[in-house]
């Protein structure tokens, strides 16, 4: 039996906790980021990668978008199915890896917002497939919009202390990091409680990258205007530029 990595450990009874960290209090914000990048044009099919529990895919649907989550982890799209339902929506949430989406120039945009699986894979070669998978699922014309852990951000500050500054109750807490320059790997223990009470420690490692290998990744694939921004919680905005403080970067690709 394959032995489960450390993110779909973290994410099989976490939906309602992941809800509580402070890192998805900003959906409002990128929404309309987001809505902006797009021109506000709602026939617009939107896939949204590594949805979670669905709260840029709800946010998105109640502005009248067409939106399709996919993610890996069952339980995160029982609760945005869930979600959804409260808000008297309905929309597509499906399980599919983003190594190996099923999708083939359907879409006119994506999004993958914190991380949504990109930069937690444990190869370089993962995380590239998930960009390709991603580029082969919207069309010629297609926007692709997402975040990632930026590489200037360790090599002046440590992460684990970002990710604990937050002091709220549903945070899970970071212990002491690793930071590997070799491979641009951050190591680190995270330490949590899901759904069911049980407390847990994981082994984690992320990928940062530098802004200059996200842009020649995206390059290779085809796409023809690559830009990067710092990323804001919750006010996403082409005026910050991106510095060794911005903890993630926001890429916005078109092809």
């Amino acid at each position: 039996m394959k032995k489960k990595q450390w993110y779909e450990s973290l994410f099989e009874n976490y939906a309602n906790k992941y809800e509580q960290e402070s890192f998805t209090k900003g959906t409002i914000g990128e929404c309309d980021f987001i809505e902006k990048e797009l021109k506000q044009n709602k026939s617009l099919r939107i896939l949204d990668v590594g949805c979670g529990t669905g709260r840029h895919a709800i946010e998105l649907t109640k502005r009248d978008y067409k939106v399709v989550g996919v993610d890996l982890s069952e339980n995160q799209l029982e609760k945005a199915k869930k979600n959804a339902k409260e808000n008297n929506l309905t929309i597509d949430f499906h399980k599919q890896d983003a190594r190996n989406l099923s999708f083939s120039n359907e879409f006119d945009a994506a999004i993958m917002i914190c991380e949504g699986g990109f930069s937690l894979m444990e190869t370089d070669e993962m995380n590239f497939n998930i960009l390709k998978s991603v580029k082969n699922s919207i069309g010629e014309k297609g926007i692709f919009i997402f975040t990632t852990l930026n590489g200037l951000f360790p090599l002046m500050n440590s992460a684990s202390e970002f990710c604990n500054s937050e002091k709220d109750d549903g945070n899970a807490k970071h212990k002491e990091d690793n930071f590997d320059l070799m491979t641009f790997r951050n190591y680190s223990e995270i330490e949590f409680e899901d759904d069911s009470g049980n407390k847990k420690i994981l082994e984690c490692n992320e990928r940062f990258y530098m802004p200059s290998e996200i842009t020649w990744l995206l390059k290779t694939l085809g796409y023809k205007k690559i830009e990067i921004f710092g990323a804001k919680l919750g006010s996403f905005s082409r005026k910050h530029k991106l510095n060794h403080k911005d903890f993630e970067m926001l890429v916005i690709a078109k092809k």
